[in-house]
């Protein structure tokens, strides 16, 4: 799928709140060295700029993998780690750099459910309604409007 297509998926923009409050404050002590319950700040190298892009993410260690879930859907970063096909992991002054693949929809269901799990609190409200206890057809309903990534050192 090109990257236009890809623009016409499901993607949730951040509202005003989010993208000049509430971002840059967890990016910002996120760059001190403070995590909020695991975020960190993904770097990533831009698809068409090539300059590096930073956001605020939440990755997932599950079942003895670690995983970025897009809560918000096809976004730029997601594009982007498509793309680049690897990326940075960043807290404080550290750097963990890392390759991705992303998951097709049919192995989400557990991770999606896992994610939730932890986050919901944070991010339920981009899920349509589904939570940690629905039943797995309503995960894999949704899956392809979640991207996943496998990530690994």
């Amino acid at each position: 799928m090109n990257d236009a297509a890809l623009a016409d998926r499901h993607y949730r923009a951040p509202s005003w709140f989010d993208r000049k409050l509430m971002n840059p404050l967890i990016a910002a002590a996120t760059r001190l060295g403070l995590s909020a319950w695991g975020s960190r700040i993904l770097e990533v190298r831009g698809r068409t700029s090539g300059e590096p892009r930073r956001n605020p993410v939440n990755p997932l260690d599950f079942d003895g993998g670690r995983y970025l879930v897009a809560p918000r859907g096809h976004t730029r970063w997601v594009r982007n780690l498509r793309a680049a096909g690897e990326g940075h992991l960043l807290l404080g002054s550290r750097r963990e750099h890392f390759t991705a693949v992303e998951l097709a929809d049919d192995e989400k269901e557990p991770i999606l459910r896992a994610y939730l799990r932890r986050w919901r609190w944070e991010v339920g409200q981009f899920f349509q309604g589904v939570g940690p206890d629905s039943p797995a057809e309503d995960l894999e309903r949704i899956a392809p409007d979640h991207p996943v990534f496998r990530i690994s050192a």
